[in-house]
């Protein structure tokens, strides 16, 4: 790291600290040239991910669309939205992927909503899904309500 003052390039580290929740680290340095001391910040660099549309088109994953998707749905229930949003970017980035679909991230968010907020999961699913009609709206529902019943014997 070059000194910002004298443009020597070799310092010392004199303090690190994380920052983030620990995605990033904060480095107080000092150059071993003039004395000067400066502060370094270092971020893991994040793999690109490529979304796959249903039209075969693709875009660069969006933290941003996600999260606004997930809020539509989650909207005045008790669910934490950056939390899942976190949850599905960390496992994106883990399975070390170039390319992921849109179907797999929408069954990423279904999956947790399922688990975290029933509302939310069927304002998803209906939007996710494209329901056309109230029967398709109907089959989703049952299944929720079957899933809900094998759980609760699960846990008796």
């Amino acid at each position: 790291m070059r000194c910002p003052a004298c443009a020597y390039p070799e310092s010392k580290v004199v303090d690190s600290r994380p920052m983030d929740e620990g995605n990033s680290i904060r480095r107080r340095r000092e150059c071993l040239s003039c004395g000067k001391r400066f502060t370094t910040f270092e971020m893991l660099e994040a793999l690109q991910i490529m979304v796959v549309k249903k039209n075969g088109s693709k875009e660069l994953f969006d933290r941003t669309k996600l999260m606004s998707g997930i809020l539509k749905a989650t909207r005045k229930r008790p669910v934490e939205a950056e939390q899942l949003v976190n949850e599905i970017e960390a496992e994106l980035q883990n399975a070390l992927r170039q390319e992921v679909t849109s179907v797999e991230i929408g069954e990423m968010v279904l999956e947790r909503l399922k688990v975290a907020d029933q509302v939310a999961y069927v304002r998803f699913a209906s939007v996710y899904r494209e329901f056309s009609d109230i029967d398709t709206f109907l089959d989703a529902l049952k299944d929720l309500k079957r899933t809900n019943k094998k759980k609760k014997k699960t846990e008796d």
